[in-house]
């Protein structure tokens, strides 16, 4: 945890402090690929650990509220980052944001790196292996089967998460509309996140992880269609809001209750290197590319409804491979025992 963290700010201060093309180059785009990869491959190796820490120091019934609070933190950023656009399209002119503006934020986000680093260097240690979990990291297959379903769980999230963020580009690129109202559904989707994970969190401590996700999940296939037709058909600022609004709360009802599974299905000896992995896998393969994708399918097609149609694709398989895990829920295990 140590490590990721120092990495991702050495990333991001790299992003930042990097010259233009203008003073060296070539080397300015191959330091600015290098750097955002080196913050893709932080992120990847933070998420597994600081994960499973969490679950593992939470008290078992609360455990789905411990990860909910991580998800709040995640989509905060999403809140200050929206919060942060907006502020700097309206103190510069866009030819100075183009120049140098875009540094700011990523030297806001390097400012943090110091105090995270001194929070992380207190806490405990809270991997503890067991002859339990030694037997269970043999069951190599189990292992193979619940890593195949977390790809396809958290790629499924990570496709919904990443295609409803893209409304604030969908906003100003197909819809035409201005930059300013882009960044405030940012900033909307950031609330309505925040306090549905926290809410989330709790609620999946009570009822279970399966049935928040599955049905959240089902709601997106539902209703993503529809919604993007009312963004085509209405582009003003209430609908473009209420649909960011309900899409990003059943997108926390989705991402929250799928990571909190995958990680309590695995056996502590193999936990943080196994979710770290497929948690790598499903965001570079899934969410890495969904941007990309559904902007090229929008082009390719002239259809602007086709981010939906890849979103909706993407649930399908992810309740699928819901549908295939165990409930990991300690109160709802315990009930159904005998």
């Amino acid at each position: 945890m140590m490590w990721s963290f120092t990495l991702m700010g050495v990333a991001i201060l790299g992003l930042a402090l990097t010259p233009g093309y203008a003073q060296i180059g070539v080397w300015a785009p191959v330091l600015l690929v290098f750097f955002r990869l080196l913050q893709g491959f932080a992120l990847g190796g933070e998420v597994g650990p600081s994960t499973a820490f969490l679950i593992e120091a939470a008290p078992p019934h609360r455990r789905g509220l411990y990860v909910g609070l991580q998800m709040a933190t995640q989509d905060l950023a999403v809140l200050v980052a929206g919060i942060v656009g907006f502020l700097l399209t309206i103190l510069m002119t866009p030819a100075v944001l183009d120049t140098w503006g875009w540094r700011v934020a990523f030297l806001l986000g390097a400012a943090i790196v110091p105090f995270g680093l001194m929070l992380r260097n207190s806490l405990p240690e809270t991997f503890v292996t067991s002859e339990t979990d030694k037997a269970a990291t043999r069951k190599s297959a189990e292992v193979v089967r619940l890593f195949v379903l977390g790809v396809l769980m958290l790629g499924a999230s990570t496709i919904a998460y990443y295609g409803i963020e893209y409304i604030n580009t969908y906003a100003q690129d197909t819809l035409h509309l201005s930059v300013k109202l882009a960044f405030g559904a940012t900033i909307l989707l950031g609330v309505v996140m925040v306090i549905t994970d926290i809410l989330c969190g709790l609620m999946t401590d009570r009822v279970g992880r399966k049935p928040i996700m599955i049905l959240a999940s089902v709601a997106v296939v539902l209703v993503i269609i529809p919604a993007f037709a009312i963004l085509n058909r209405f582009p003003n600022p209430t609908v473009i809001f209420a649909v960011t609004a309900i899409l990003g709360i059943l997108s926390a009802l989705i991402s929250g209750p799928a990571l909190i599974s995958v990680t309590e299905s695995l056996p502590m000896a193999v936990r943080s290197g196994v979710l770290g992995t497929l948690y790598a896998i499903a965001m570079s393969a899934f969410g890495g590319t969904t941007q990309f994708v559904v902007k090229g399918l929008i082009e390719l097609t002239g259809n602007p409804l086709a981010p939906a149609f890849y979103i909706t694709g993407a649930m399908v398989i992810g309740v699928a491979a819901m549908l295939l895990t165990r409930e990991t829920a300690p109160a709802r295990v315990k009930s159904a025992g005998p």
